[in-house]
């Protein structure tokens, strides 16, 4: 099993929020905060919950934090 390091996900925003900003060529830029925690948080809940078999409880524990905002979160997202 392959486990996850901090600095591949390191390395891959940094290499996304690189490009963005050649690309917006003079171009103002959005939030970028905002914008990187939107782009990884979807996904990774998505993934999390569909890991978990849809057990919400299960989810938040893996993800460490409070079912209550995993529920916010799905809400938030419209994650099914």
């Amino acid at each position: 099993m392959r486990t996850i390091n901090e600095n591949d996900i390191a390395r891959c925003v940094c290499s996304a929020v690189e490009n963005y900003f050649k690309d917006l060529d003079g171009e103002k830029p959005s939030p970028i905060y905002e914008m990187v925690m939107r782009s990884v948080e979807k996904p990774l809940i998505d993934l999390v919950v569909k890991h978990a078999g849809g057990n919400q409880t299960r989810a938040a524990e893996l993800l460490g934090i409070n079912r209550n905002t995993l529920r916010n979160k799905i809400s938030q997202y419209r994650i099914k």
